[in-house]
């Protein structure tokens, strides 16, 4: 259900086939959301199906011609109506913090070398999140603003994970 109103956020701001919504997903939300290429491609036909993203063939200038997904009224009322209701909590999974849970059952390199990789993830995690930031221009507006206020949100947990394993490693040493 969130994935269908992602997706209708997305096409939102511009109509887009389903290899420009996976890549805009990829470069986009999916440092809160992720979907893989065929999660996307399903839940795109469903909401053509519903009626609320219809499809428009634009002639290829140089290739074949492209299925371009546009939101209909439908579509722009259901993420309407979304973005106003309240907030459907979803479940945390984190299969690190599961582990960590556990984590007494290991030995200190074990436990170490679990933490490591958590921690190089998580610096991934943000070089990745601070490459985006800097290739992204200034917002010129408020709808602009809220999108890169997620950016923001991604970098600030990256930092406070860091900062979490760091002070995990330093009291377990």
């Amino acid at each position: 259900m969130v994935l269908q109103r992602i997706i209708l956020g997305l096409l939102s701001i511009a109509p887009m086939s389903g290899y420009d919504l996976k890549r805009h997903f990829d470069s986009t939300v999916n440092y809160f959301w992720s979907a893989d290429k065929a999660q996307i491609y399903r839940t795109l036909a469903a909401l053509v199906t519903e009626g609320l993203v219809e499809v428009r063939k634009v002639p290829g200038s140089a290739g074949p011609d492209r299925q371009e997904h546009h939101l209909t009224a439908a579509g722009r009322a259901r993420l309407h109506d979304w973005l106003v209701s309240d907030l459907d909590r979803q479940p945390e999974r984190n299969a690190f913090l599961a582990r960590v849970f556990f984590a007494g059952e290991l030995d200190s390199e074990e436990l170490a070398a679990l933490l490591e990789r958590q921690h190089e993830a998580a610096r991934t995690t943000l070089a990745t999140l601070m490459a985006v930031r800097k290739s992204t221009p200034e917002p010129t507006d408020r709808a602009e603003r809220l999108r890169l206020a997620t950016l923001d949100n991604g970098l600030r947990h990256a930092r406070a994970e860091l900062a979490w394993l760091d002070a995990l490693e330093k009291e377990l040493a």
